[in-house]
C-alpha cells in the first residue's frame, strides 16, 4: 500500500473536490470548508488555503495552516489541516491537527496512517507538542489519537484535550 501526503496545491485536480463533496460539511467537530458544490466557489476556497499557509491576508483571530491530502494507491481518501502554531482558540478547542476520512475509506485504518503522517510534518515544522482536541463521545477519534501516542490531559464539557510529543 502506498500512502502520500501531498500538500495543497494552487489548482487541484477534480478528484479533490468529489472527496470533498462525499465528505459533506462536516461531523464530529470537524468542518470542512471544502464542501460546496460550486467548482468556482471550490477553487476560491483552495486559493484563500493556500495564502493561509503562508499567512498571506489572514484575519488577525486566524492562524497559519498548511491542508494535506492523503493518498492511499493514489486515490484521495481524506485530508488534514496543521496550524503552525495555537491562539487562545485554538488552545481550547481545534488544536493543531484536524483530520477527515471520506466515508467510502473508512474503518480501514487511514485515520491512524494520517496522523501519524501529520504528526511527521509537525516534526518538520519543529512543534514538539501537538495538541489535538475532541469530542469525548468519538471514541474512533480518541481511538487514534491514543494509538499515536497521545496523552490525554484534559476531559472538560465534553471535551478532551490530548497532546503528542513529535520528538523522542
Amino acid at each position: 500500500m502506498e500512502v502520500i501526503l501531498k500538500e495543497l496545491l494552487i489548482q487541484e485536480k477534480k478528484e479533490i473536490h468529489d472527496m470533498a463533496l462525499e465528505i459533506g460539511p462536516g461531523e464530529n467537530g470537524f468542518v470542512n470548508s471544502l464542501y460546496t458544490a460550486s467548482e468556482d466557489a471550490f477553487s476560491e476556497m483552495i486559493l484563500r488555503y493556500h495564502d493561509m499557509a503562508r499567512g498571506i491576508n489572514l484575519e488577525s483571530h486566524y492562524v497559519p495552516q498548511t491542508i494535506y491530502w492523503l493518498y492511499i494507491d493514489g486515490f484521495p481518501c481524506g485530508y488534514g489541516k496543521l496550524r503552525h502554531y495555537l491562539n487562545d482558540k485554538l488552545l481550547k478547542h481545534g488544536g493543531h491537527i484536524g483530520y477527515v476520512i471520506r466515508p467510502s475509506c473508512r474503518n480501514k485504518g487511514f485515520g491512524k496512517l494520517i496522523l501519524r503522517e501529520l504528526l511527521r510534518r509537525a516534526s518538520e515544522m519543529n512543534i514538539d507538542n501537538v495538541l489535538l482536541t475532541c469530542e469525548e463521545v468519538n471514541i474512533p477519534s480518541r481511538k487514534i489519537i491514543e494509538t499515536n501516542k497521545g496523552i490525554l490531559t484534559e476531559l472538560n464539557e465534553g471535551m478532551c484535550k490530548y497532546w503528542i510529543k513529535t520528538t523522542s
